[in-house]
């Protein structure tokens, strides 16, 4: 087979494979990053995301002390997964512990009245030891596999990608 050919079996392959990942995120739900009080959120993503990320403190405001704002996020009856405790930058690149988690959980749990039963690492930045561990508490673990086959929203609109590109795509 001559280059020419090999060349244009890749490249069919390519557009394959984008198309393909293309139907998956438009026929799988959409997701929303970084849902927490203390960021701006427009209520239509709120609304129209299947999952919503929630952080339990953010800039040190926990979410438990906003009844108001865990009322209206509960009544969306949406999934709920914990997204960090504090979303620092890069916060389970670090080795944490059990009890770390447990006060994010905790403040969840105030806030909701339920466990959280998935998980997603701020910036996806997971090291093994903590998947390992949050996989033991009981905890799906969510990554960037998850991230590609979903479209995936931010609530300040600071991901990799804007909002709009995500939309597209």
């Amino acid at each position: 087979m001559n280059k020419r050919k090999i060349a244009l079996y890749l490249f069919l392959c390519i557009v394959v494979l984008f198309f393909a990942l293309w139907a998956v995120r438009l026929f799988s739900h959409t997701e929303l990053d970084d849902v927490s009080p203390g960021i701006k959120c427009d209520s239509s993503l709120l609304k129209n995301s299947d999952v919503l990320w929630v952080i339990p403190d953010f800039n040190g405001s926990a979410i438990s002390e906003n009844k108001s704002w865990c009322e209206y996020i509960l009544g969306l009856n949406k999934t709920l997964g914990l997204h960090g405790v504090y979303h620092t930058y890069r916060e389970f690149a670090f080795l944490r512990n059990e009890s770390y988690v447990y006060e994010g959980e905790s403040m969840f749990r105030k806030c909701f009245g339920f466990s959280p039963k998935i998980f997603k690492a701020p910036q996806l930045a997971l090291n093994s030891e903590n998947e390992n561990m949050l996989e033991r508490e009981g905890y799906n673990v969510k990554g960037i596999f998850n991230q590609i086959t979903h479209k995936v929203y931010h609530c300040n609109d600071g991901g990799r990608f804007p909002n709009w590109i995500i939309r597209i795509f």
